[in-house]
């Protein structure tokens, strides 16, 4: 008897796992967006590419922001094909370079009028440094892309309505921050195992949604809006980008 509730409680478990992490909701909305500048970082694979695509298929204007040229050009190609559209661009933008992201912010404020969308998607799962000397994982996941929203910010609120999405986790639940660290700028974001890397990426996590509901904080009465989400399991491979 004892062992059929744990098996079914084992299986109830797995069911709850696959229903909430696996599958997940689907997005039913139809809304069109032409006339509408979205930039997706990390869009030359896995989720982000399947995001230009949605876009592209809505009729926006999409900005593939991404490291590698050769496969940002590779995944213009797969976003017009599968999207019918041709209004889809490559712009380089290296979240580990801070150099980078002030270099793609005024690239792309000098060539384009207005930006509607803002999706901070871009992610890596892997140890090293920045450019800057920040852990690779804080520096790519959190300080880039702040510093990115932060210098689009001024073109969103001219082009209002606009709203900002950043890429989170669940895994941001078992995330925390050593303030004095970042106060005394000490390297954030190191580690040795497997167990340190894991836990640094959901600190950069725990970054993402407190950045995001701060933001939108300051935000109110701008109309533009600011949103933080857990896409659910992908396979991707934000272990090599």
């Amino acid at each position: 008897m004892n062992e059929l509730l744990l098996i079914a409680g084992i299986f109830i478990a797995v069911l709850i796992f696959f229903r909430q992490f696996v599958r997940g909701a689907q997005c039913k909305s139809k809304t069109k967006l032409h006339g509408k500048t979205v930039i997706v970082t990390g869009s030359n694979t896995g989720i982000g590419k399947a995001t230009a695509v949605e876009l592209a298929m809505r009729g926006a204007r999409v900005i593939l922001a991404c490291r590698n040229q050769v496969r940002g050009e590779a995944a213009v190609a797969v976003v017009k094909r599968e999207s019918g559209s041709k209004n889809v661009v490559l712009m380089h933008l290296d979240l580990a370079s801070l150099k980078s992201v002030r270099s793609f912010a005024q690239t792309f404020l000098k060539s384009e009028e207005r930006l509607d969308i803002l999706i901070n998607n871009a992610g890596v799962f892997a140890q090293g440094t920045t450019e800057d000397g920040l852990g690779l994982m804080f520096g790519v996941n959190h300080i880039g892309h702040f510093l990115l929203t932060n210098l689009l910010l001024e073109r969103m609120k001219e082009s209002a309505p606009s709203r900002i999405v950043t890429v989170s986790s669940n895994l941001h639940n078992l995330g925390n921050l050593d303030l004095d660290c970042l106060r005394t700028h000490k390297e954030f974001g190191m580690g040795d195992s497997l167990i340190d890397i894991f836990k640094i990426y959901s600190h950069s996590k725990l970054c993402n949604v407190l950045f995001t509901h701060e933001l939108a904080k300051k935000l109110q009465g701008t109309n533009v809006t600011c949103y933080s989400l857990h896409p659910g399991l992908y396979l991707t491979n934000a272990i090599l980008v």
